[in-house]
């Protein structure tokens, strides 16, 4: 069956045109992640409070922090294993023959790492461009309320794409050079270059990393640059890079944000290293930069 869903990205014209196709499911991945004040400083919330507050009609929220994660993961927001990400997906109204538009109020992060997840296990899925922002601009009407759960979905047989993912080992093996790839730090230049206060417990970046800000590939409306605009930062960054990509941040979320915009621009080598900075600064054994 061809999919409803023109690409990764959609408009909110496409959005409208489409609210009301049974096949198609809204979810809102926002989830509250204040900067940190002083390294350590890591607070995270669910955004289901403010999705409750305003959000596009018919949308349901998925929770990023808890539903969605894999709680027994040594680091935040860990993709669960795709069986348990399927079932929480159900529980969404997300099954067999659904088909996702996520959207955030946070710049699209959010849900791109959402799209991220529900790529990683074959299910069809979008990203809102601007996100709930864009869709109020062009005059939409929003909802509120704490809607109660939809009806569970039979939840969809998972085909993972483990080639989207890249663990510990393998990042430290293209850092140290015994393995082809690039990695490519999405972090604010203040976490690439250690000046910014860190989450986690140790500042910088991995060895033999280039940075691409996620942030660097959006307008002022939150919006994915324009393509022309948007092939022209990421060769600035890219130029001569080998393949694969491993993108990181400091927990795969801002990570998602660039691995969107490189899939958008036609890039299939490109793969997220889940624990990010967060796991990665844990051990002690592992190196960090910082600097320029």
């Amino acid at each position: 069956m061809t999919s409803l869903l023109p690409g990764p990205l959609v408009d909110t014209a496409w959005l409208a045109d489409h609210l009301d196709d049974p096949r198609l499911v809204v979810l809102d991945a926002t989830a509250v992640l204040p900067s940190p004040r002083y390294d350590g400083d890591h607070r995270c919330a669910s955004g289901r409070p403010g999705w409750a507050e305003r959000h596009l009609p018919g949308s349901r929220h998925a929770d990023l922090t808890e539903d969605l994660s894999d709680p027994g993961a040594p680091y935040h927001f860990a993709v669960p294993a795709p069986d348990a990400l399927a079932a929480a997906l159900a529980r969404l109204g997300v099954g067999e023959g659904s088909e996702v538009v996520a959207y955030d109020t946070g710049g699209g992060i959010w849900a791109a790492r959402l799209w991220w997840m529900l790529r990683a296990i074959s299910v069809p899925a979008a990203v809102l461009d601007g996100g709930l922002h864009a869709w109020e601009a062009a005059g939409h009407r929003l909802a509120s309320g704490d809607t109660a759960a939809p009806p569970a979905a039979v939840p969809v047989t998972p085909v993972p794409r483990p080639e989207l993912w890249t663990g510990v080992e393998e990042v430290a093996a293209i850092s140290a050079g015994d393995r082809p790839g690039t990695l490519v730090c999405a972090l604010p230049p203040g976490g690439y270059d250690g000046s910014a206060p860190t989450r986690y417990s140790r500042r910088g970046r991995i060895p033999a990393s280039r940075s691409l800000p996620g942030r660097s590939l959006l307008d002022d409306t939150g919006r994915l640059l324009p393509r022309p605009d948007l092939t022209t930062v990421a060769d600035a960054a890219l130029t001569g890079a080998g393949s694969p990509l491993v993108l990181y941040c400091g927990g795969g979320i801002s990570a998602a944000g660039t691995a969107l915009a490189l899939t958008v621009l036609g890039r299939e080598d490109v793969s997220l290293y889940d624990g990010s900075l967060e796991e990665w600064s844990k051990d002690p054994a592992r190196p960090l930069e910082s600097g320029r």
